[in-house]
């Protein structure tokens, strides 16, 4: 297989030492694997040659996830890479939101040429953006990944009541989460109690648009919702209707959209949430060292359509095999490499939906025949001898 990593976008030269074994550019011809960041992939032309790619960043909405699955192509992301930044930016938009600040540095801009006036003006004119402290009020996060973690505990150190609810919460995220943060079960819940609302949820069939009339009505008048994942989670009528009518005193999100723009108490954002050089570093590192590992020693760490699997290396013959969730795989594994006078040192399998993943060490060496054998059993995917 070709050693060469394609990068679809401009990604942070921090990755390069970590693909230093590879030819690694923006013209590779037949990539193994590919670096993305958020170039859509849904026309990109698979090659046999593909077998990973690496969204340097949390969302995949970009790339074909379930089709690339089909194809034994494993998609990584890079959860909590770039959660401190997108947690400062939330924690200054509960500050947008509480306070008009926005509005009156724009008020500002309109008395720069009143000379010695401006003193008198400012007096005078600052009474219209008299806002509130988030201070004591109660702060409602959804979904608790490694951004809604890191959000819950900040405003709860900013003197916030915290509430949060996430379904699939994990037990790492779990443990991190401050003990000091309520957490629910369900997001009704959190409609009902919060004053300040922040989603950080994937967007899918049951998070569309899940900021509707009916949801908006269950919450407290005022109410303040910043939105820094996917502008779909939020119905864009149903928003700005509540913002006119007073019902949600301001609504603030990482992704404008051309109604939403200009629609007063409603703060656009150009999707500024991972946009540092730390942000970026911290995703092209984790991304590389996942598609480097996986190429090398079919270890799975972070992938969003294929199972957690991981070997330490120890006999020098290895074989990564992806294949369907189905029964009796394994023992056709065992079956072909015993035919072939070969016997199994060490092995893991694991499975997540439709698909599984194993890894299996020979006492001896892994020849294009075994592979081949291995390759014709029914629901093997993707066979590689490492």
């Amino acid at each position: 297989m070709a050693k060469s990593i394609l990068k679809l976008n401009a990604i942070s030269p921090l990755a390069d030492g970590i693909f230093k074994d590879y030819e690694y550019s923006d013209s590779c011809a037949d990539p193994c694997g590919i670096m993305v960041r958020s170039a859509a992939m849904a026309d990109y032309n698979v090659n046999g040659s593909l077998i990973a790619v690496a969204r340097a960043g949390a969302g995949t909405n970009n790339i074909p996830v379930a089709g690339y699955a089909e194809k034994a192509i494993v998609v990584f992301n890079t959860p909590g890479a770039n959660a401190n930044a997108v947690k400062e930016l939330v924690i200054c938009e509960l500050f947008l939101g509480g306070r008009k600040i926005t509005d009156a540095i724009d008020w500002v801009k309109t008395i720069k040429g009143e000379g010695d006036a401006v003193g008198k003006l400012v007096e005078k004119g600052k009474g219209k953006f008299v806002g509130h402290e988030i201070a004591g009020k109660t702060l409602g996060v959804i979904g608790l990944g490694a951004i809604g973690v890191a959000v819950a505990n900040s405003a709860y150190a900013l003197g916030m009541n915290v509430i949060g609810t996430d379904p699939y919460l994990s037990t790492g995220n779990a443990l991190h989460l401050s003990p000091y943060v309520k957490v629910v079960a369900s997001r009704e819940e959190v409609y009902k109690e919060a004053d300040f609302i922040t989603v950080h949820v994937p967007l899918n069939a049951d998070t569309k648009a899940m900021i509707n009339d009916g949801t908006i009505s269950l919450m407290k008048d005022g109410v303040v919702i910043i939105n820094n994942s996917r502008g779909e989670l939020a119905d864009s009528n149903a928003i700005i209707t509540a913002l006119k009518s007073g019902k949600v005193g301001r609504y603030i999100t990482d992704f404008p959209s051309a109604d939403l723009i200009g629609v007063e108490n409603c703060i656009c954002v150009p999707h500024l949430g991972a946009s540092t050089p730390e942000a970026e570093d911290n995703c092209a590192v984790m991304a590389a060292n996942q598609l480097v590992d996986y190429i090398e020693n079919g270890n799975i760490k972070n992938s969003v359509n294929y199972p957690a699997i991981s070997l330490p290396r120890g006999s020098a013959g290895r074989l990564s095999i992806l294949h369907k969730n189905v029964a009796n795989l394994i023992a056709n594994f065992t079956t072909a490499i015993s035919a072939k006078g070969l016997n199994i040192s060490n092995m893991a399998s694991t499975s997540k939906g439709d698909y599984a993943a194993s890894i299996l060490e020979v006492d001896g060496t892994v020849t294009d025949s075994l592979v081949n054998d291995i390759s014709a059993i029914g629901g093997v995917l993707r066979v590689r001898s490492l």
